[in-house]
């Protein structure tokens, strides 16, 4: 459950099992009349055949995820490990960041059939794992140092630009907007009125840092040549016309094992956490004597 990086897979993973497998045994429990859920010239698979089915092919799975939700929440409560929302805040601005902003994110958990609600319970369970286990994991400055030196590239970090954008699809839309930006008009607002980027532009534009090699090549040219704080003439690239506005801008810099650190620390007890996951939890298993009543 635990995992140094973002993954969209992992975490709607429980709670599309608990959509498909919790809410239709409870409604299939409750139908009368056997009704079908497929007619073949005539002959009727029933809700409770195929649900009987799921339960065959995933219970055991489903069984077991229920009882380490439940003797995580468990131990937690006995250990009083209180997550609070600034925690799971945290949690998904990472999020944020990875897919290229809040809006962007939410979308492609809408788009797979899920909700924030469930990713958030999941960030959860994940936040109390690494609390209960945390304490027991030892991390020595000669591992962080090993790890810094088998990894030195990926702790480079390269030049880097934070921008905002709005799309429009013509010139003449890009030069009105250009002009109400010149009159004083607020950049976000303008974004949120006109742009047809639908992944920012309720956020103002916003596209975060990104580096070379990551945007199309108009883009980011116009992007990496401006100063902080102005807003570009209109730019043509394949998906429209943009006008842009840098933020920030970050240098490149050398590797720092002194800045990297913490989130080599990180990293390192995110896998010593997975590693011995599996171990904690038979260890709960056995402290709260489970015992499961269906085969």
């Amino acid at each position: 459950m635990i995992e140094s990086k973002p993954n969209l897979t992992r975490t709607i993973a429980l709670a599309v099992i608990f959509m498909i497998i919790g809410i239709g045994l409870g409604y299939g429990a409750t139908q009368l009349g056997q009704p079908a859920v497929a007619d073949i010239n005539g002959e009727k698979i029933t809700k409770d055949e195929f649900y009987d089915s799921l339960v065959k092919a995933n219970g055991s799975q489903v069984l077991d995820t229920l009882i380490a939700k439940k003797l995580i929440q468990l131990e937690a409560e006995k250990q009083n490990i209180a997550v609070s929302e600034d925690e799971i805040q945290a949690e998904l601005n990472q999020y944020y960041d990875y897919y290229g902003g809040e809006q962007a994110f939410i979308e492609a958990v809408q788009a797979s059939g899920h909700t924030i609600e469930e990713v958030k319970e999941d960030m959860l369970i994940n936040l109390q794992i690494k609390k209960l286990i945390a304490p027991t994991v030892t991390i020595s400055e000669e591992e962080m140092q090993a790890y810094f030196e088998e990894n030195r590239d990926s702790f480079a970090e390269p030049e880097q630009v934070k921008a905002s954008h709005i799309l429009v699809d013509s010139i003449e839309k890009a030069n009105e907007v250009k002009s109400r930006l010149d009159g004083g008009a607020d950049f976000a607002e303008l974004a949120k009125e006109y742009s047809l980027d639908t992944t920012n532009k309720d956020s103002g534009g916003d596209l975060g840092y990104f580096e070379r090699d990551t945007m199309v090549a108009e883009f980011e040219e116009a992007a990496f040549s401006m100063e902080v704080g102005t807003i570009s003439a209109a730019v043509k690239t394949e998906y429209g016309y943009h006008i842009i506005k840098v933020t920030d801008k970050k240098a490149a810099q050398e590797p720092d094992y002194e800045a990297s650190k913490e989130s080599i620390r990180d990293t390192l007890l995110d896998e010593k956490i997975g590693a011995e996951y599996a171990a904690w939890m038979d260890g709960l298993y056995r402290q709260y004597n489970v015992q499961k009543l269906i085969s």
